[in-house]
């Protein structure tokens, strides 16, 4: 499979990466890896990638802005998304094929070439795998990015799904000449607004009578805080990270748009997924997400996750 990408890549003067909506660490961080990989590898070509913007993750790579006439004859590449409907940017569908890389579980199959491998932490760690046995040389940028989208997805490197593999491959990436510390300084360091803000969503949080940690925020309350939803949802999830006694921990956020509730999903034991795809949404053992008609809902949920912390139901 990975000669078959190869083979494509080098048939096409033009490649365009595209990537999930609203993009994470490693949504970002997989996409501007591979543009800059294969920038050093093919550089003839032009390579592109596309999308909507998340500041906090600027420092890696900016989309490029494109016109519709660059995917006539186009290779499109999707990383890091299960299904088309997340896809930022749908002029991927202008291209003259399509391929997939992610390591979500399959919620929908598109692409003529499709990389799946949901044993990875992270698709920026899959594609870094990929690259490498298929013997490409890297760019500091290109592992620079790889190296973020590892370690935000991996939730520093402290989630189960994190085995020897994941430090065979950052120790690879580690050997090219870009600041790890800076890095990690762009992602954690944090304005003093920031911080008192963080401070006041500890206090909002709730536990359910077997420690499953809960924020609830309205869309009132975003307006209060002058903040948008994703600040608060994806933001604020790991204010309860890291306490003694709380395995899973959830961040309930109302959408100002649509009304709908954001629910994120963490856990540094048990496998949360399968609750996630049970109210209609998705992820990985130890970070899912979904989202719910009402608080209501919220509280279905809480249930279900409680009954996993307190281990009635299989985790």
């Amino acid at each position: 499979m990975f000669t078959s990408l190869l083979k494509t890549i080098a048939e096409y003067d033009v490649i365009i990466i595209h990537r999930h909506l609203k993009p994470d660490g490693d949504a970002v961080g997989s996409q501007i890896g591979l543009k800059e990989a294969l920038k050093a590898n093919f550089p003839d070509k032009r390579i592109y990638a596309v999308g909507d913007t998340n500041e906090k993750y600027a420092f890696i790579g900016s989309p490029d802005d494109i016109s519709a006439e660059f995917y006539a004859d186009a290779l499109v590449i999707v990383v890091d998304t299960p299904e088309e409907e997340m896809i930022s940017d749908k002029r991927y569908r202008d291209g003259a094929v399509l391929v997939k890389i992610d390591h979500h579980p399959a919620r929908s199959s598109f692409g003529h070439i499709e990389i799946v491998n949901t044993d990875f932490e992270s698709c920026s760690g899959l594609i870094a795998d990929i690259l490498f046995n298929l013997g490409l040389e890297l760019s500091p940028l290109a592992a620079r990015a790889l190296f973020t989208g590892i370690v935000t997805d991996s939730g520093r490197f402290r989630y189960s799904s994190i085995n020897a593999r994941t430090f065979e491959i950052t120790a690879k990436l580690l050997r090219y000449d870009f600041d790890f510390n800076e890095v990690y300084n762009n992602l954690y360091e944090e304005e003093l607004a920031f911080v008192k803000l963080r401070a006041t969503f500890i206090q909002k949080f709730q536990l359910t009578p077997n420690n499953v940690a809960y924020i609830k925020t309205t869309a009132a309350e975003l307006k209060e805080y002058g903040i948008d939803m994703v600040t608060a949802s994806r933001g604020m999830i790991n204010t309860m990270s890291g306490i003694k006694g709380v395995d899973i921990w959830v961040n309930f956020t109302e959408n100002p748009e649509t009304g709908k509730i954001m629910a994120e999903i963490r856990s540094n034991k048990h496998n949360i997924s399968e609750v996630a795809v049970r109210f209609g949404g998705g992820g990985h053992r130890s970070a899912s997400g979904a989202a719910l008609r009402s608080f209501a809902e919220c509280d279905a949920m809480l249930a279900e996750l409680d009954k996993i912390a307190k281990g009635t139901t299989e985790a």
